[in-house]
């Protein structure tokens, strides 16, 4: 009977030592702010503030990844950062017309509507609520959730990727706060890419959000 606290102990010790070792070298989590509300409404739908996410940083993310930056007009200010999807790298141009994005002159493929086909998202300038429709895109190896653009579009942007840049774009259109808002980021700079989720914004009982693979 000894010997089954002793083992216990010892797989308590080594998942320990698992989980820091992975940790400290693969997955950071991380709780997207609650108190942010650019960020929160240009994550809709794929996340929401207060959701508590898995950080995959042991290899460079590539296009369709969603990542985490570092805000790159508050560089005095490291705990603000911004996330989107990588929709072009260096030596590509892209073009974004309401929803409608083009990497090197090509469509991005939309496909079906999303399992939940329509969203809300609260206007971080009028803090008004306004529902959006979701559907799936396919950007790179990504098929991800994106809100379409509904009512007036936001302007038309052109723009081409230089050396070690990448252009991220916000899963929600109608109200991003990326690439559109300061320019292509340095590669190096977006180290962490958003997998999973381990919690929804309300907790455990959160049924919907939680335990989710985050595409």
């Amino acid at each position: 009977m000894r010997k089954l606290p002793r083992l216990l102990l010892t797989l308590a010790i080594l998942l320990g030592i698992l989980i820091g070792g992975a940790r400290a070298i693969a997955i950071r989590w991380w709780t997207v702010p609650s108190d942010d509300p650019y960020l929160e409404a240009s994550i809709a739908p794929t996340l929401r503030g207060g959701d508590v996410i898995l950080l995959w940083r042991l290899t460079s993310p590539h296009s369709g990844d969603l990542v985490l930056c570092p805000e790159p007009k508050q560089p005095d200010q490291p705990d603000r950062v911004v996330i989107g999807r990588i929709a072009a790298v260096q030596g590509e141009s892209i073009e974004i017309d309401g929803h409608t994005l083009r990497v090197n002159g090509h469509n991005v493929k939309s496909e079906s509507k999303c399992f939940e086909s329509r969203f809300t998202a609260i206007d971080p300038q009028t803090k008004i609520p306004l529902e959006q429709v979701c559907q799936d895109e396919e950007l790179g190896t990504r098929l991800h959730q994106r809100g379409n653009v509904r009512g007036e579009p936001p302007p038309k942007v052109t723009d081409s990727v230089g050396a070690g840049m990448v252009y991220l774009v916000s899963d929600n259109r109608q109200m991003p706060y990326d690439s559109r808002d300061f320019g292509p980021v340095e590669r190096a700079t977006c180290k962490e890419m958003v997998f999973f989720r381990l919690l929804g914004g309300e907790g455990w009982q959160d049924a919907a959000h939680r335990l989710s693979l985050i595409r």
